[in-house]
C-alpha cells in the first residue's frame, strides 16, 4: 500500500493529509475519508488503508487544521473529562458553517487533482463530526461527488438552525448513505426521524438506518464503544455504495 503524507493549501491555512493507494501508477476512483474529532491517527489510517485496498485512491485530511497538526490530542480522550471537552471546543470552534463549506469544496478539488486519482466521480465518507462534512461536500461539488456516506454522524439535523446540514440537500445530486447510532445525544431518535423526513422530501437516492446496539463512535476501532459486528456491516455498506457509483 502506497502512503504519502501531504500538506494541503487550504482557504484558511495548511492541512496535513495522507494519500493512500494500492497502485499510484494507475489512476483509481478517488475517495475523501474525513476522520472524527480525533483526526488523523492510526485507527483511521487502518480504515483508509482497508478502503484503498478495495481499489480506491483515498485522501484523508486533518479537518481541524486551524487548531493544530496531528495528533490533535496529546492525551487520551475521555468523554466528559474537562480537559477532553475543552479540547473538543478548541477543535470545533473555528469550524463555522462557512468554514466547513469552504473546506469541503477544497478537499474535493484537491482529491481530484491528485495524480493517483482518475478523472471520474469521487466519493466521500465521514465519521461522527465529519458526517455532516460529507453531506456538505456532496452539496459543494454536486457535479463531482457521486456518493457520500456518514457513520454515527452528529448534528445532521438541527431544528430551527438556519445552518443545519440537512438544509443543503437541495444542492445534492449524490447517492447518500447514513448509518446512525442508538441513543446518540448528537443525533437523537427524534432528530433521525426529522432528518429522514427531509431526505424523503429531497427525493434523491438515499438509505438511512440505525444500527442496533451500536453507540456513537461504534465504527472506529480505537473508540471504547467499537462494535466489530456493526463496523463490518458498515464497511460492507460503504464498499457497496462506492462500487455502484464510482466504477
Amino acid at each position: 500500500m502506497f502512503e504519502q503524507d501531504l500538506r494541503l493549501t487550504m482557504p484558511d491555512g495548511t492541512a496535513d493529509a495522507v494519500l493512500f493507494s494500492p497502485d499510484p501508477s494507475s489512476p483509481l476512483p478517488g475517495v475523501l475519508h474525513l476522520p472524527d474529532i480525533g483526526s488523523i491517527r492510526e485507527a483511521h489510517r487502518q480504515m483508509a488503508r482497508r478502503l484503498a485496498a478495495e481499489g480506491y485512491a483515498v485522501l484523508m485530511p486533518n479537518p481541524f487544521y486551524r487548531s493544530g497538526r496531528p495528533p490533535v490530542f496529546d492525551f487520551p480522550r475521555k468523554m466528559g473529562e474537562p480537559r477532553t471537552m475543552q479540547r473538543f471546543a478548541e477543535l470545533v470552534g473555528p469550524m463555522t458553517p462557512e468554514a466547513q463549506q469552504r473546506d469541503v469544496a477544497a478537499y474535493v478539488d484537491l482529491l481530484a487533482a491528485q495524480p493517483a486519482v482518475g478523472p471520474g466521480p469521487v466519493g466521500v465518507v465521514g465519521y461522527c463530526f465529519s458526517g455532516a462534512l460529507a453531506l456538505r461536500a456532496s452539496a459543494a461539488r454536486p457535479g463531482k461527488v457521486a456518493a457520500a456516506a456518514s457513520f454515527h454522524g452528529g448534528g445532521l439535523y438541527k431544528a430551527d438552525d438556519p445552518n443545519s446540514p440537512h438544509l443543503v440537500l437541495p444542492q445534492v445530486e449524490a447517492r447518500l448513505y447514513f448509518g446512525h447510532a442508538v441513543e446518540d445525544r448528537s443525533m437523537t431518535a427524534d432528530d433521525i426521524a426529522h432528518f429522514e423526513q427531509a431526505l424523503a422530501a429531497w427525493g434523491g437516492a438515499y438509505e438511512s438506518e440505525t444500527y442496533e446496539g451500536a453507540s456513537h463512535g461504534w465504527a472506529v476501532p480505537d473508540n471504547p464503544v467499537f462494535n466489530t459486528t456493526q463496523a463490518e456491516r458498515a464497511f460492507g455498506k460503504l464498499t457497496e455504495l462506492f462500487a455502484e457509483t464510482l466504477r
